[in-house]
């Protein structure tokens, strides 16, 4: 006592300043005056006054019999408790000013401190010391007091990084609010002006030990100070103590144990947690009041965000490591506190959870984070609430946003990565379906996939395909056993899997607001009605096999870019864990995908690839199905696709072809390799022209040195030979210094051989054309009469003989021009004079027809035609008659006359087989190649053939040699463009899938222009009666052609409808040039066409912008409804019908803005409430350009054409109003302002738009009616499911230099939502009203892919 008196008398602490003191407690300690400046000097005469008094307090403060003392010694030397408050009260608000000195924060800390102890020593309430004002200010001046400059800046950064990013041009989204925003700006304005004060790190030092000791003291009131009649100032604590949990890092695990004295604890995070656990004490609140509200504050630690405001996208806190080690604190700290109280916590933790669900931050690592942290939580549930969570999981997945089924995904995944919790006999029988991973599997992971959003969708599969990945047993089982047609999986039915598009659009406003720390009854949400009367069990229906792959072969075809990518990743999980075969239909799948229209999806899908070789690398099929993915893919439109494509090819292949030294017939990844290549020989040699492509590629990065192809050259010999010599002939020319011999003997082998391996000849004679140069005259002329003995021999492939000459022209190539050609014209002269005397022999003398060998008239055929490209000078008039009589009889040729014009080459068949007269068109059109007046005399006779032939390999290889000849000769060929457009009404599919797939090539290499009929000819293919050349045609039109020509759809659009319609009385759309059977071909005219002509249109349509929509309908008004109200086009029959289909288009919700007819069904929503706003304010300005272009363009011939109508009684006003009716239901309140220079007719529109509501209602009730809603279509015993789609295989045979090339085209029939229903047991939605209306339409198109290159190998 006689201390304190001391202190007391040393320091003017006693001074009565009545007015002043008054005024600070009269405004309770906001807005005070400075203290005196004598009196504040005379207090800092000694700067560590604050902490010598709370020194000399502490121990009074921990002994209650002298503690009367204490208050009796201020009152005997005159110190006013109510002064000695109010002069303390001065020092901490002096913290709080504006940018505040190291001295003035440190002041602030300490007399925080000492009125904190104050408070602690009993008989403060009786004195009242006590304010909650000044309570509270005291908890702030942490903050306040402590360097904040770092965390400013983060603030503003992540302030703009809200606002977008100036330099990428991306716009993330808005804040929810405006005036948050504004919030937001004046508080960086605020602190902007403050001024920068500098820290020393001995500053710091000294402020943090004042931090520590004003929270140490805040714990020792705490744990004798009861706030239970104080709720602000326990929530200011916990406030306080939630900001200090990522106060500082903190090395190793916290304890959490009460043994540990309050001076024992270092860190800050360690005080708040002590901090925490006194909080949790009854002592602080009522009934389990305290708990939950540490709990609530524990949520956003959890959640990783600074405030409990998660509608401010920059109170969040980055997903750093500090953030992350901060939520796992919390965890710990609530699961210490569920084990010391379990009776007590646990209605707390289950409500918890819910909050993280519901409050869940809507960004992948945050979603990642909180998955996390509620699997560590539930694990500290007894079983029965496990089940209880997990069934309110599994409402909380059928939740109408997205970003909840989203995170119900991730904790599924997280829950099924834990061991499965085994079932009690004192659990509820209806709970213990929820404790199997099955449940989970099947109905939160599986039941997602056929999701309504995309989003959803493309996470539930990519979820599915982690959890083969994890390692516990029963997760892998219950995926097996939706693959399984014995066992009922109890998968989710199509009531439970999906919800209806409205369903899923009713959003409660409760979500929306702050939601209080307590219980959340799903039940209350009117989407999830059906689910809670169908509560999932062990006794739902099973899902069959084939209808589980299905799903996934229509997740791989969906219209989502993610989701395709997503159920590549299954795919491949699926075939890598033996769920499903790796048959070739399977493995299709992934190769198939390789030639998506989507760059990510193609590269997804060698990424898949890869990881399937690499798992299964001795599965043939996955062998064959990677080159089939892979190696296409080096020649691919995109260069980052050819890239990726480049790098698996080197990885796999080039990267593992060692030396004799480094070969290990062991080693995985070498065996892999040489199979990889033999298979490339054996059964997939159609790659090899996409194969040199990859090695052109690296042989201009100078990939392949000398000491490769040597090593190459060892491995020539054994069972590695095949794939040797093919790496051979594609490097070769690339090194300079090779071992010949081993070369030259391995011909000699070959020559002496009697059997000829084709594709290794092949390659043999490709090494020796690139060695020729470096070889000696001696070897040159020895190699040389080998390949003129073998191929006079006529014994040889047709391969082997295109070869044989390549090398021949290798092996005489030189310097000089002269000797080359002098060579050349020697020995491939030689060739053709063979050739001319055998076929003189046999077609000219009287019996040489008679013991014909077909396959030896072939090769000669095929030698004549290879060889003449080398020695056009060698070729005589007589041989092409004799290649002519081949196709014509020789009685009517007269032995020698040129075939007339107008002369199909077959008209006058002669006695020789068809596939020799289909060689002769080859060997033809090669001798045309060389000779332009030949070319000249036969291109009428080839047209004729296309139009009166009858034999279809012959007039496949005139539209083949005749298309080729279009990259020779241009110009002369454009008069021959509508004889092969023509083809594509050929009755043959093959001819019309050749000539589409040959037109496509000319004009993306622009040596065909889009002129005459070819656009609407082309365009018709589109209705084709073959459904993979409908969808091919699509793919090259949208894919190939719309990009290099944005506006060509645009361009031909109303054309088309003239076109289509056979109308040609206008004076400027559909005057071309066309016979009468050319016309009847592609004709689509009348009624019973009217489907397929709007399919057209709706195509077109629907891959216009919408500039081009806006545009178009301008048009159509100027350019064809003027003219019938001109009277320029008569309203005859044609007439009619023409301008019904106009109306018609005008009617299509294709023509519709995609501004104003809004997201497409299977769109996500758009959570941001400032990006819905943007949407409707775009809308309504591009309503308002509409609506005038409407009233000044369209209205007036509307309002002319429906009075000129109604004069003839046409049909055609049905067509008008039906029109007007669709475009009305964007202005139905402004009919009679839209219409007012025709009342009856607004009269009529505004009648019209009622009766069609009330009609379409009528049809809605009578429809529900008679629908019988069923999980899945029965199958009749013993009927077979409908069978998967099978990949088509598209072969084109053209010209090349010197050879035939065969180019293999996989295209795949039923793609991205190819035109097929979808199964209703697949459908996502739930049955309601609109939505079985909605599954009777066709779904949205899309096609396969097409290789950009279509031939490689060709010259040409």
């Amino acid at each position: 006592a006689q201390l304190m008196k001391d202190i007391c008398l040393k320091h003017p602490v006693s001074l009565e300043t009545v007015s002043w003191v008054d005024t600070v407690w009269d405004f309770e300690f906001a807005d005070i005056e400075p203290l005196d400046t004598a009196i504040e000097e005379d207090i800092k005469e000694d700067s560590s006054v604050f902490k010598k008094v709370y020194k000399q307090l502490l121990p009074l403060s921990n002994d209650n019999d002298n503690t009367e003392s204490v208050w009796k010694v201020f009152a005997e030397n005159g110190v006013s408790v109510k002064t000695l408050v109010a002069v303390l009260a001065s020092f901490v608000l002096g913290g709080k000013a504006k940018s505040p000195s190291v001295e003035q924060r440190r002041y602030s800390l300490q007399a925080a401190a000492l009125y904190l102890l104050l408070l602690r020593i009993p008989g403060s309430v009786a004195n009242k010391v006590f304010h909650q004002i000044l309570f509270d200010t005291c908890l702030d001046v942490v903050l306040k007091c402590w360097p904040q400059s770092s965390g400013k800046k983060r603030k503003k950064d992540s302030l703009k990084s809200s606002q977008g990013d100036p330099k990428s041009g991306k716009r993330s989204k808005p804040p929810k609010k405006a005036s948050e925003e504004m919030e937001i700006e004046e508080e960086e304005e605020e602190e902007e002006d403050e001024e920068e004060v500098y820290f020393s790190a001995q500053d710091l030092l000294r402020l943090r030990d004042d931090v520590i000791c004003l929270v140490r003291t805040l714990l020792r009131l705490l744990e004798r100070f009861s706030l239970k009649d104080k709720p602000q100032s326990a929530d200011s604590c916990v406030r306080i103590f939630t900001e200090l949990t990522n106060f500082e890092p903190v090395v190793g695990e916290l304890s959490f144990s009460e043994k540990q004295d309050v001076d024992q604890l270092e860190s800050l995070p360690e005080l708040a947690y002590r901090g925490f656990w006194l909080l949790c004490s009854s002592s602080h609140g009522e009934g389990n009041e305290c708990r939950r509200r540490v709990f609530h504050r524990l949520l956003y630690v959890i959640l990783m965000m600074r405030k409990g405001d998660r509608a401010k996208q920059c109170l969040l806190l980055p997903p750093s490591q500090a953030s992350f080690s901060a939520r796992d604190q919390a965890v710990r700290f609530i699961s210490h506190v569920v084990d010391e109280q379990p009776e007590a916590a646990l209605p707390l933790l289950r409500i918890l959870l819910q909050h993280i669900c519901h409050q869940i931050v809507e960004k992948t690592e945050y979603r990642a984070s909180g998955a996390q942290a509620v699997g560590r939580l539930v694990a500290k549930m007894p079983l029965q609430d496990y089940a209880t969570f997990v069934k309110w999981l599994h409402s909380y997945s059928h939740s109408p946003r997205v970003a909840f089924r989203m995170f119900a995904l991730d904790v599924a995944l997280v829950l099924l990565a834990k061991e499965e919790q085994e079932d009690s006999d004192a659990l509820p029988p209806e709970l213990a379906p929820y404790l199997s991973h099955r449940f989970l599997v099947h109905h939160l992971v599986y039941g997602r996939c056929s999701d309504l959003s995309p989003t959803v969708r493309g996470h539930a599969l990519h979820c599915l395909a982690q959890c083969l990945d994890l390692s516990t047993p029963n997760t892998s089982k219950g995926i097996h056993e939706l693959f399984s047609s014995s066992s009922a999986t109890g998968a989710p039915s199509l009531l439970e899997t999906g919800r209806s598009e409205q369903t899923l659009k009713r959003t409660d406003m409760a979500q929306k607001t702050a939601l209080t720390f307590r219980t959340i009854e799903l039940s209350k949400h009117r989407s999830l009605a059906v689910t809670s009367r169908r509560s999932p069990g062990p006794d739902t229906t099973a899902v069959e096999n084939q209808e589980t792959v299905a799903l996934f072969r229509q997740r791989v075809s969906d219209p989502k870019t993610n989701v395709r990518k997503c159920a590549l990743e299954t795919i491949m999980s699926l075939l890598k864990h033996g769920v499903i075969p790796c048959s070739p239909e399977n493995l299709a799948i992934l190769s198939d995908r390789c030639r998506d229209p989507a760059v990510s999806v193609k590269k997804k899908a060698l990424q898949s690839l890869m990881g399937l070789l690499a798992a299964l690398s001795d599965s043939a099929e996955v062998q064959k199905a990677w080159l089939r993915g892979v190696v296409p893919a080096v020649i691919d439109s995109e260069s980052s696709v050819q890239e990726k494509a480049l790098e698996c090819l080197d990885h796999v292949i080039l990267t593992h072809i060692k030396s004799h030294i480094n070969y290990r017939q062991g080693d995985t990844s070498q065996r892999l390799a040489w199979d990889l290549l033999r298979m490339m020989c054996d059964k997939c040699h159609d790659l090899r022209h996409y194969f040199s492509k990859a090695f052109s590629v690296w042989a201009r990065q100078q990939r392949f040195t000398s000491e490769f192809v040597n090593s190459l050259i060892w491995h020539t010999e054994g069972d590695r030979a095949p794939g040797a010599w093919l790496l051979l002939a594609k490097v070769a020319g690339s090194a300079s210094k090779l071992k010949y011999g081993t070369i030259l003997e391995a011909w000699d082998c070959t020559v002496r051989s009697p059997v000829v391996n084709v594709e290794m000849t092949c390659h043999i004679l490709s090494v020796i054309g690139h060695i020729a140069a470096s070889l000696d005259e001696d070897t040159k002329s020895r190699l040389v009469a080998d390949l003129m003995g073998w191929l006079k021999s006529f014994s040889l492939p047709l391969e082997v003989i295109s070869s044989s000459v390549d090398a021949i022209f290798c092996l005489g190539q030189s310097a000089n021009v002269k000797d080359t050609m002098s060579f050349l014209n020697e020995f491939c002269g030689e060739l053709v004079s063979v050739c001319e005397d055998y076929l003189s022999g046999v077609l000219l003398s009287e019996k040489g027809a008679e013991n014909l060998n077909e396959e030896l008239l072939v090769k000669y055929l095929y030698t004549l035609g290879v060889a003449s490209l080398h020695c056009p000078a060698r070729v005589q008039k007589r041989v092409f008659l004799l290649v002519q009589s081949i196709l014509t009889s020789s009685e009517q040729t007269g032995g020698g006359a040129d075939l007339p014009a107008s002369q199909p080459l077959t008209q006058f068949k002669s006695s020789l087989p068809t596939v020799v007269r289909a060689h002769a068109v080859i060997t033809l059109g090669k001798l045309c190649l060389q000779h332009e007046e030949v070319m000249l005399r036969y291109l009428p006779a080839f047209a004729r053939e296309l139009e009166v032939g009858t034999e279809l390999a012959v007039r496949n290889n005139v539209v083949v040699v005749m298309c080729d000849l279009c990259v020779r000769y241009p110009n002369t060929l454009t008069r021959y463009i509508p004889n092969i457009s023509a083809c594509l009404r050929d009755p043959e599919p093959l001819i019309r899938g050749q000539t589409l797939i040959m037109l496509t090539n000319l004009l993306q290499e622009e040596f065909v222009k889009w002129k005459g009929t070819l656009f609407y000819r082309f365009t018709a293919v589109l209705v084709d009666q073959d459904p993979s050349i409908a969808d091919l045609c699509e793919y090259c039109l949208v894919d190939l052609l719309l990009k290099k020509n944005p506006l060509m759809f645009s361009q031909h659009f109303i054309e088309c409808i003239f076109h289509f319609n056979s109308y040609d009385k206008h004076k400027k759309y559909n005057k071309f040039p066309q016979t009468e059977s050319e016309k009847s071909r592609f004709s689509l005219k009348g009624p019973v066409n009217q489907g397929r002509r709007f399919r057209i249109y709706r195509f077109l349509l629907k891959n216009f912008t919408d500039e081009q929509r806006f545009n178009i309908t301008t048009r159509i008004s100027q350019d064809v409804l003027a003219c019938f109200v001109d009277s320029e086009l008569p309203l005859d029959l044609e007439g009619a019908d023409l301008l019904a289909d106009v109306f018609d288009v005008l009617s299509l919700k294709e023509m519709k803005l995609t501004v104003m007819s809004g997201p497409s069904p299977g769109d996500d929503t758009p959570e941001d409430e400032m990006a819905a706003a943007k949407a409707v304010l775009q809308k309504k300005l591009v309503s308002q350009v509409q609506k005038k272009n409407f009233v000044e363009n369209v209205i007036p011939m509307v309002i002319a054409l429906k009075n000129l109508l109604e004069e003839q009684r046409s049909p055609v006003l049905k067509h008008l109003m039906a029109y007007l009716q669709a475009t009305m239901q964007d202005y139905r309140s402004e009919v009679k302002e839209l219409f007012a220079a025709d009342e009856q007719l607004a009269a009529e529109v505004e009648f019209n738009l009622k009766m069609f509501e009330k009609q379409k209602q009528q049809e809605l009730e009578q429809q529900l009616s008679n629908v019988t809603l069923s999980p899945r279509p029965k199958v009749r015993d013993g009927q077979p499911p409908p069978p998967p789609t099978h990949t088509r295989s598209h072969t084109v045979v053209c010209l090349c230099s010197g050879k035939g090339c065969v180019l293999s085209w996989l295209g795949r029939s039923g793609s991205a939502g190819s035109h097929h229903p979808s199964p209703p047991s697949l459908c996502a939605e739930a049955p309601t009203l609109p939505e079985i209306l909605r599954r009777t339409q066709v779904m949205p198109a899309s096609v396969a892919s097409l290789p950009a290159s279509l031939c490689p190998g060709c010259r040409w």
